[in-house]
């Protein structure tokens, strides 16, 4: 017995009435633009994956950069990304909460869940603005060779890294700061390090106590530590101070490393920034009834995905640049 599709039936299913997987149009275009910024993220932590397999030995560890906490001095290896960590997956659970109420259309507490998450993703986006410019300033300072080899100094007696400021001693004629009141051609000029190579030099000659370990890492996932001796020899090839981290110089090791920091944590930063200002329009829209006339909160769910989904990038990121 032959089976025979009506003119309706074929209407039902091509004329635009379905919804696959029950997916509003809208939602199911929030999904395909989170499938390929998903496949660009993975992109990026894999470059990040085989950049650090390849110069595993020298990368920087992230326990000794990561150290920094607001209006506290000390050495807090990872406490302040942890904080932002939590605070992120935190914001994702009220936006859980948020969507929820939508759904009972309970508008008051959509307005106080959306609240908090745009609370928390300004806190996470202010803190980030916070470690790039605690990143880009530096700690302690660093010498860089003629080989782009990175130097750090420690004190011998408590292996605690040095500052350059403990020990580097100033030379008055050492350096000349071109002034548009002298009588050279003025032009301006990069930002000085705080010390120049010979000053660093000088006082590393006079203060015993100071040695130098490099970025090669040993089998003990420590850095390798020289001796005196082997410490005023690897001085010799000193070619620059670095004070910080840009594209060009980094004071904690590889500049692969500051190149990938900035990129992925940059895009990702971006991606918050912009989930931020979407959720600040959704909550005003909230406030103004607009979802309450319209008889759903789709709005509210499709941007929860969004928010979601960076929630989920920053976990990838976080255990693979900051953990492994």
């Amino acid at each position: 017995m032959n089976s025979t599709v009506t003119t309706d039936t074929k209407e039902a299913v091509w004329g635009g009435g379905n919804k696959p997987l029950n997916a509003s149009y809208g939602k199911l275009m929030m999904w395909f633009f989170l499938v390929s910024d998903a496949i660009t993220f993975s992109g990026f932590i894999a470059s990040y994956g085989f950049s650090r397999f390849k110069f595993i030995e020298t990368w920087p560890i992230a326990d000794e950069v990561f150290t920094h906490v607001p209006f506290f001095h000390g050495n807090y290896p990872m406490y302040y990304v942890a904080f932002m960590t939590f605070v992120l997956i935190m914001s994702s659970v009220t936006m859980v909460l948020a969507v929820d109420a939508g759904h009972k259309m309970q508008k008051n507490k959509v307005i106080w869940y959306m609240f908090a998450t745009i609370l928390g993703g300004a806190v996470f986006v202010g803190s980030q603005a916070w470690e790039w410019d605690t990143f880009i300033k530096g700690s302690h300072g660093a010498i860089e060779t003629k080989g782009g080899r990175i130097l750090q100094f420690v004190k011998a007696d408590t292996g605690e890294r040095a500052s350059l400021a403990d020990f580097a001693q100033t030379i008055p004629s050492e350096r000349h700061e071109h002034e548009n009141k002298n009588g050279l051609w003025f032009f301006s000029e990069g930002t000085l390090p705080s010390f120049t190579v010979n000053e660093v030099t000088r006082g590393f000659k006079a203060n015993p106590n100071i040695l130098i370990r490099t970025e090669t890492i040993t089998e003990d996932g420590e850095k390798t530590l020289l001796n005196r001796e082997e410490s005023l020899d690897k001085l010799k090839n000193a070619k620059y101070v670095v004070e910080g981290a840009n594209l060009i110089h980094n004071e904690y090791g590889s500049r692969l490393f500051a190149d990938f920091f900035f990129f992925i944590t940059g895009f990702h930063g971006f991606h918050v920034f912009s989930g931020v200002l979407i959720n600040i329009i959704i909550f005003f829209n909230v406030i103004l009834g607009t979802y309450e006339r319209r008889g759903h909160y789709e709005m509210v769910e499709k941007v929860g995905l969004y928010w979601h989904f960076v929630d989920l990038v920053w976990v990838f990121v976080f255990t693979f640049f900051y953990l492994v």
